[in-house]
């Protein structure tokens, strides 16, 4: 690969679009570097499920004419943007990593995909995921898994491992994800990257394959805070098309970040440590850099304080019935008549027959089970039972969350409790994965903002770690800016950003990693 391609693709998104302002850079040149690099490295990585190099660099050309006009483009324009592939777009297929969608061309694109381009960002291409983001590795994805960049024989997180990957192996600047349980906070975590879940209804979900519609929540990955607040910005806001919407007049998270990285923003900073968040199974390295971690803050002029969040515990079991139930009710809409995989079985076959034979082969395993799941939770006799208790279980999360918040400005954990474990290391344990969301599920319950950001590498593997930053609902920004000033600790620490720590993969055809 060029020289002049692999500056371009190290870039931030930040530093990239001040180099597109100042005509230092075309948006074709980065977009192209990008496409090269996917070419690159991406047979081995697996991030990408859909790329449209035409489609690409013609909108590229199209920001680039826009420019040379004189035309007054958003702080983006002309930066490449990865699609986690839950989100439907126009100009490539959306399939939610499912076989049951394989092809599937959406007559519209999402929200947060249409502000992005009217934004001017570059799609580049559709990412990797567990099918309909159920899964907590990029494994279950119908379409093979994602691997991690740091080490290839690794898990990069899920469900949205493809849109972490592609950052973190300079496949992309940007990425939009999802978040229902975890999954952009987790990947993030797993893969050294950044990721924020905004409060529920600060970006629209319309557009977004559902998954649990009182969980999911659309959000910003990338390899800086800064970056990450400056997608955050381009996304949220009001959306007529989603009932669940807010109306509020969010506050700019990319000024917020500016000035934590300018220094002073945790002095005074009271940072809440659940004890129920430090679970028994965390692994040591990453308990390690965690404690490093506070001990930072705290040479900064921050108070930590430990919390009692005594329905914590209870979270992972809600969550677990929560989200199947409300999944079953949205995956119904895969019945193989008004569109999607149509599996005609042999002879008359009846609406039910062919119904049950396409979800037969066009849902996976993990699929499969939380519909099961999820219709017996809300069957007659046993909604109250599990559906209608777990229910309970959130409201007095949210009320543990409310009382923290009282003493606490942001609440800090490990963002998982491991790094990234080994490929199929599971073997096909659904719980050993539902247990690796259990600091990351409790703010979905809650509807608050959650962010991670690598922290450093665990002394026995040598993987990212990531610190979990949790703020009340509508305080995002108070996340970027002790998010960016936790960021530029670490930056000094290391006397180099953590992102450009990365492995510099050597090229699909060798199929290893190299520092």
């Amino acid at each position: 690969m060029a020289t002049g391609n692999s500056e371009l693709t190290r870039m931030t998104a930040a530093d990239l679009s001040a180099a597109l302002v100042a005509g230092e850079v075309s948006s074709v040149d980065a977009a192209q570097a990008q496409l090269d690099r996917i070419a690159e490295v991406d047979g081995e990585l697996h991030a990408f499920l859909a790329i449209d190099a035409e489609v690409s660099i013609a909108a590229a050309r199209s920001i680039d004419k826009r420019r040379a006009a004189g035309e007054q483009l958003g702080a983006l324009a002309g930066v490449p943007l990865a699609i986690k592939d839950v989100l439907v777009t126009t100009d490539m297929p959306s399939t939610s990593g499912s076989k049951i969608l394989e092809g599937y061309r959406s007559p519209y694109d999402a929200t947060a995909v249409a502000k992005a381009r009217a934004a001017g960002l570059v799609n580049i291409g559709k990412t990797n995921m567990d099918e309909f983001a159920m899964g907590s590795s990029t494994e279950n994805s119908a379409y093979g898994p994602t691997l991690n960049p740091w080490a290839l024989d690794r898990v990069p997180g899920g469900s949205g491992g493809g849109s972490a990957t592609a950052v973190a192996a300079f496949e992309a600047p940007l990425a939009l994800g999802s978040d229902t349980g975890g999954s952009i906070r987790q990947p993030a975590a797993l893969t050294g990257t950044v990721g924020a879940k905004p409060t529920y209804g600060g970006v629209s979900r319309y557009g977004a394959i559902a998954l649990a519609s009182s969980l999911d929540q659309i959000g910003p990955v990338a390899r800086t805070v800064l970056d990450t607040a400056l997608l955050h910005d381009v996304i949220a806001g009001h959306d007529p098309h989603d009932s669940t919407s807010l109306k509020h007049d969010w506050s700019s998270m990319a000024a917020a970040a500016r000035e934590g990285a300018a220094g002073g923003s945790l002095q005074g900073l009271r940072v809440g440590v659940v004890k129920q968040l430090m679970l028994e199974g965390v692994q040591p390295g990453v308990k390690a850099r965690f404690e490093e971690s506070l001990a930072l803050l705290t040479s900064q002029g921050a108070e930590i304080v430990e919390i009692d969040a005594p329905h914590f515990e209870y979270a992972v079991a809600a969550y677990y019935l929560i989200l199947p139930a409300e999944a079953s009710s949205n995956l119904a809409k895969y019945d193989s008549v008004r569109f999607g995989l149509r599996v005609n079985p042999e002879g008359a076959g009846t609406v039910e027959n062919v119904m049950s034979a396409s979800r037969e082969v066009g849902f996976g395993a993990e699929v499969k089970r939380r519909i099961m799941l999820g219709t017996y939770a809300l069957s007659a006799g046993y909604y109250d039972a599990y559906y209608g208790s777990a229910q309970k279980v959130r409201t007095l999360i949210q009320r543990d969350f409310a009382q923290a918040f009282a003493q606490v400005d942001v609440i800090a954990s490990p963002t998982a409790p491991t790094t990234a474990w080994q490929l199929g290391s599971h073997g096909g344990n659904p719980m050993q994965d539902y247990l690796n969301d259990a600091t990351t599920i409790p703010a979905n319950l809650a509807g608050i903002p959650g962010l991670s950001l690598p922290i450093g590498t665990a002394a026995e593997d040598g993987l990212p770690v990531g610190l979990q930053l949790l703020a009340p609902a509508f305080e995002d920004a108070r996340l970027y800016r002790a998010g960016a000033a936790i960021e530029q600790l670490i930056t000094e620490r290391d006397g180099v950003p953590f992102w450009a720590q990365a492995p510099s993969l050597v090229g699909a055809s060798a199929g290893k990693a190299a520092n």
